[in-house]
């Protein structure tokens, strides 16, 4: 069993988004100092939600910090840039990391990034699997060339050659549908619950799909009991999730999907690792026990303040994991 934090570098009523940014690799650094296994860190545009648009280089910034942990993107979004020149990147920090660098990949959103970045709806919609098909030719160590309808250029041959397998993050039949059809894993969201989790996997299986070494992500808070845990998730999570959700702006007139903050709050709190270590634990072995998933990554940050976050991460460290460890 392999446990990561997820940071989204989220940043709070009151906070400074360059701080956040800055306590992010702080996070990622703990975390090694504290035993997890991984660290992964995710990518958002114009929005509190989470304030790095580039995981890569956030990752290469705690590739630079760390020396054991694993680093990898949740995720970096392929309908917003070139998937050869993510290819690139992600080479680079898999040679300069030794190994430890995972590419993850997502479809994104229908957001007003499509028109910033000037890759359109269509690209969204349509040219996902085309994108991620020359992503993957980018990491093969081979040649790649585009041929398609989104993307057509001579072929060349990434500099420097990579072998490396993204993880794909799947919250769609359709999506999980080209994950499993070039036999890739699966991240699945901190949204969903086991039954849903384990309906993917199953239905990953059902396709064809390969891979087992599917990834699930949660929210994590350790406390003296699973009472104040929950009740300090319930306290603080509404204040970053309001504004950040609102964040997300539709690219076209499509309507925005709205959710119910204390519902989401009351769903996270309870299918996630939040309570006293003995109950974090418990649910980790449940939800591997349910899924077959064995690699989590867990947000960190939902107590808000940087000082709690550390704490949360150390405490995890220090109370949890020994007891995922003599599984």
């Amino acid at each position: 069993m392999r446990i990561g934090v997820f940071v989204l570098a989220a940043q709070f009523p009151g906070q400074e988004a360059g701080q956040v940014l800055a306590d992010a690799v702080e996070v990622i650094v703990a975390a090694e100092e504290a035993g997890f296994d991984d660290a992964w860190v995710a990518e958002h545009h114009f929005m509190s939600y989470g304030v790095c648009p580039s995981a890569t280089t956030l990752a290469a910034v705690a590739l630079g910090r760390t020396s054991r942990i694993g680093l990898g993107t949740a995720v970096s979004v392929l309908s917003t840039q070139h998937p050869v020149a993510l290819a690139e990147q992600a080479a680079m920090l898999h040679h300069l990391s030794g190994g430890r660098f995972t590419l993850g990949v997502g479809r994104g959103g229908p957001w007003v990034d499509l028109e910033v970045f000037g890759t359109g709806a269509e690209r969204f919609e349509r040219g996902f699997g085309e994108s991620l098909d020359l992503l993957l030719d980018g990491l093969s160590g081979g040649p790649v060339a585009g041929d398609g309808e989104f993307f057509r250029f001579r072929e060349v041959r990434v500099v420097p050659a990579a072998s490396m397998r993204p993880v794909v993050a799947c919250t769609s039949e359709a999506t999980v549908g080209v994950a499993a059809e070039r036999g890739l894993p699966m991240l699945l969201g901190m949204h969903i619950g086991d039954a849903e989790k384990a309906a993917l996997v199953e239905d990953y299986a059902a396709r064809g799909g390969s891979a087992t070494d599917h990834v699930a992500a949660g929210v994590a808070c350790v406390a003296d009991s699973t009472e104040q845990a929950v009740r300090e998730i319930k306290e603080s999570l509404p204040r970053w999730l309001g504004p950040g959700l609102a964040g997300y702006v539709p690219v076209d007139d499509r309507p925005r999907p709205m959710r119910n903050i204390p519902a989401y709050v009351d769903l996270l709190a309870r299918i996630h690792p939040v309570g006293s270590a003995e109950h974090c634990a418990a649910t980790i072995l449940r939800t591997a026990e349910n899924t077959g998933i064995e690699r989590f990554i867990l947000l960190v940050e939902g107590l808000g303040e940087h000082r709690r976050t550390l704490e949360n991460v150390r405490r995890f460290g220090a109370e949890v994991l020994p007891l995922l460890r003599t599984r």
